[in-house]
């Protein structure tokens, strides 16, 4: 067990929680060391966990202690199924991506506008999959299809999910998909000033 990953974890976790992109019980965080999945605990606020509240399992879902993971664990699993190389999930109920979330219509191949580079840098292409119930295997089967062309995943009518090789990169994204949802919802009634076709290709191009 790497236990500085995991204190890590539940520093970061204590992070969200603590700048308000999580509440009460809600969000899940998670690692993967060799084989084996660490995920925060049901039932708990992301605050003040330490490393010995985290449930550990195998990649099939068999429980390696007596801790009770996340409900959300079957999609933490199929990320890591489909994605090899990733590493780290975070998956949050932030206030700007929810509200994004719920509203009615959208292009779903474009959810958000072109408003900055890093969305494209740390987002983009994001995924948005229709509702299902939390910690339905009809969810972590639709994350499952999703994951292998998408790091960042909208779930209708419920929040984010990002996955990242690290444990940083997956707080990058998360975070940058927040921001990039406040400031639509920001610049919603003003003429915003979007990136064009050729910004967005020359983004692309330089980080691919």
């Amino acid at each position: 067990m790497d236990n500085e990953t995991l204190k890590h974890l539940c520093e970061t976790a204590d992070s969200f929680y603590r700048r308000g992109y999580a509440f009460g019980s809600t969000g899940n965080l998670s690692v993967r060391l060799d084989n084996q999945i660490w995920i925060t605990p049901t039932g708990k606020p992301l605050s003040a966990l330490a490393p010995e509240h985290l449930a550990c399992l195998n990649l099939d879902g068999t429980s390696r202690n007596e801790n009770r993971p996340s409900k959300e664990f079957p999609f933490h699993l199929a990320v890591y199924k489909q994605k090899p190389e990733a590493r780290s999930i975070v998956h949050l109920h932030s206030t700007y991506t929810v509200a994004l979330s719920c509203l009615e219509t959208f292009d779903p191949e474009n959810p958000l506008p072109p408003l900055t580079p890093y969305y494209f840098m740390r987002v983009a292409p994001l995924a948005v999959l229709p509702y299902f119930r939390p910690g339905s295997d009809e969810l972590a089967a639709a994350v499952e299809r999703a994951a292998p062309s998408h790091n960042c995943i909208l779930l209708r009518n419920h929040g984010l999910i990002c996955a990242g090789t690290t444990l940083n990169e997956a707080v990058d994204r998360a975070e940058e998909l927040e921001q990039t949802a406040r400031l639509y919802f920001i610049l919603r009634n003003e003429q915003a000033r979007h990136l064009t076709p050729h910004e967005i290709a020359e983004i692309h191009q330089a980080f691919k």
